[in-house]
């Protein structure tokens, strides 16, 4: 049954559905990356992939901003028809395209719109990889100057492929002291200074 919904997805969005799935740069998992690949596969046809992204961006943030509309989508009462037709309206209202705007009713119809956040940022992830961006978070406990951020986004380049590029994002968190924690592609490494205060800590617990 899943699969057939997954099928009629893709249809639904790509007049080529018959040249078979456009496969993904990078693997996403669970129902809302079944929903993402078949988004990607249906807009890597119709050459629409950097629009339905923006228009989902859009979306998003809709959700975000506005209570009413986020109410009604999240709202198990709500029949699924109806929710089909009033996010075809607030597409309208937004001005996303057809195809973004077929996809978030199909979600409505087979009732995923719980999960509608997760495959956006599902959707997102497959797009970061077709750009050959490699996302890195870098958290401290100050923030970095400008001449800080060019010397570490240098040094970050060294673990990228070739024709991947790094889309750096800093966050600060005082909590961590000093040092820095940081997240790159599938790689995490905790260089903080609290997390070494911590480990001692332990260590000297263990000691007594």
């Amino acid at each position: 049954m899943a699969s057939t919904k997954f099928t009629t997805v893709v249809r639904s969005l790509s007049s080529t559905s018959n040249q078979g799935m456009v496969k993904p740069p990078i693997k996403v998992f669970g129902i809302e990356g079944r929903y993402a690949t078949a988004l990607f596969s249906a807009g890597s046809k119709q050459n629409q992939l950097e629009s339905i992204e923006k228009d989902l961006i859009k979306f998003q943030t809709a959700l975000k901003s506005d209570k009413v509309l986020k109410e009604f989508v999240d709202n198990p009462i709500n029949k699924r028809a109806l929710k089909a037709s009033t996010l075809q309206l607030a597409a309208k209202k937004l001005a996303l395209s057809p195809p973004s705007s077929n996809f978030l009713s199909m979600l409505a119809e087979n009732g995923r719109l719980q999960k509608l956040n997760s495959i956006i940022n599902s959707f997102k992830v497959i797009m970061a990889a077709h750009r050959g961006d490699l996302p890195c978070i870098v958290t401290t406990a100050k923030p970095l100057d400008s001449a800080e951020q060019q010397e570490l986004k240098k040094t970050l380049q060294a673990f990228s492929k070739k024709g991947e590029t790094i889309k750096l994002e800093l966050k600060v968190d005082p909590t961590l002291i000093g040092g820095m924690i940081v997240s790159i592609g599938d790689k995490y490494v905790d260089m903080s200074v609290a997390t070494k205060i911590k480990k001692y800590t332990e260590i000297i617990k263990d000691a007594v």
